[in-house]
């Protein structure tokens, strides 16, 4: 008897599960003078993002269940897979954005070494597809939902910055996924920052309480055009904390190609990206080490607000390191395509930006004191060095004294 129920059991498990109707009344409608989310960007305006509605079945098997996010380029919705019954995150891009490149690193991703440690601290794609539309279609990607970045968990807190030891934690784990992604899959990733750092949920049953949430008060919408806006919808807090994983590979690069093109957000951007040289691994361990300042700090480590263009320029970011870190080498000087925009041939500094005075990283450190200030010092300096042939990789930085005190 026993051995006919696990049977049926496995039956039932296997069958697709069946689609959920959700409520068409009862929510509250956003009035049109409101602007709601991604209608403020230019791309909605000219009809560019997909159509998508709470109960709608893309692939005819993901299954809408409430909007999570937007962007500039996508909304981003929590599904459910009615095949093999999880929940799953579906990010829809405006229309005719080409994400191929994208999608195929995802693709390398899933063909390098799983059972390398660092593995798990990457976030993979499940699948991939198209919603085909009159005027242009909608790529689409498939991925495990998570809850908050590191970003959304500086703003959650009061001091808007991470403990030493959440910091550690939070750091082990992002250099174990550059050591995967640089020695395994032989990527530089060029964008971390803390929106692209996330956690996994581990609490399932959050995942439930979304649509839960989503049947019995829905989530408030209007309709622009014929074309739905949604508001976001947040998961609850949960009981226990997944591990934080690196996210978003829209402008990852091969590592094997030596390249000299701008890369990386303004603030995060390495000596080598802003001279022009050739570049590679490093970028990230650079990018890196100054978002740390965001985490830790509650400030940029490095702004490049330009006093005369009143805005960021990559003179006055450079005159911040040259203040913070001395003058560059004057070979690297001789490798960088722009390094004659900002320095003479002697390595003297040339533009018209003043170098910032009596600016260190002991200065700037306001946490630590003592001997762990000084070890929190020397591990910055194994990732903040003019010579991305200095920095030390993500495997050296994951041995270091401090990180591990």
């Amino acid at each position: 008897m026993a051995s006919i129920l696990k049977w049926i059991r496995s039956i039932i498990l296997r069958a697709p599960s069946p689609s959920l109707h959700f409520p068409t009344n009862g929510f509250e409608v956003i009035p049109d003078s409101e602007v709601l989310e991604e209608e403020q960007f230019e791309k909605f305006q000219k009809g560019e993002y997909c159509p998508v509605n709470i109960g709608d079945v893309f692939a005819s098997k993901y299954q809408v269940v409430g909007k999570l996010g937007f962007g500039v380029t996508s909304t981003v919705w929590l599904a459910r897979d009615l095949q093999k019954r999880q929940y799953v995150a579906l990010k829809v891009y405006t229309r005719g954005d080409d994400h191929q490149e994208e999608f195929e690193v995802y693709q390398h991703l899933s063909k390098a070494n799983p059972s390398h440690r660092g593995a798990l601290y990457v976030r993979t794609a499940i699948d991939t597809f198209t919603v085909p539309r009159a005027g242009g279609d909608h790529s689409c990607l498939v991925q495990m939902p998570m809850w908050d970045s590191f970003k959304d968990l500086l703003l959650r807190n009061p001091t808007h910055r991470f403990t030493e030891d959440l910091l550690k934690a939070g750091l082990q784990q992002v250099f174990l996924a550059l050591d995967y992604l640089h020695t395994e899959c032989k990527l530089v990733h060029t964008d971390i920052k803390g929106d692209n750092i996330l956690q996994v949920i581990e609490d399932k049953p959050i995942l439930k309480a979304f649509t839960a949430s989503e049947m019995s008060d829905p989530s408030p919408r209007k309709s622009v055009n014929g074309m739905p806006v949604y508001a976001s919808r947040r998961f609850d807090r949960p009981k226990f904390w997944g591990r934080a994983v690196l996210s978003d590979f829209g402008s990852a690069v091969s590592g094997e190609l030596k390249r000299n093109h701008d890369a990386q957000p303004n603030v995060y951007r390495s000596p080598e990206v802003m001279l022009q040289t050739e570049w590679s691994y490093p970028v990230d361990i650079w990018n890196v080490g100054v978002m740390i300042w965001d985490l830790f700090e509650d400030k940029h480590l490095f702004y490049g607000n330009d006093p005369h263009m009143k805005m960021y320029t990559t003179r006055a970011h450079l005159a911040e390191v040259v203040g913070m870190l001395g003058p560059p080498p004057l070979d690297m000087l001789a490798r960088g395509k722009r390094s004659c925009e900002f320095f003479a041939e002697d390595g003297q500094w040339k533009a018209e930006v003043g170098i910032p005075q009596d600016t260190s990283l002991e200065q700037a450190e306001e946490n630590l004191e003592g001997e762990n200030k000084e070890m929190f010092l020397r591990f910055m300096g194994g990732g903040l060095a003019w010579r991305p042939e200095e920095r030390k990789t993500a495997r050296e930085l994951l041995e270091d004294e401090w990180i591990n005190s």
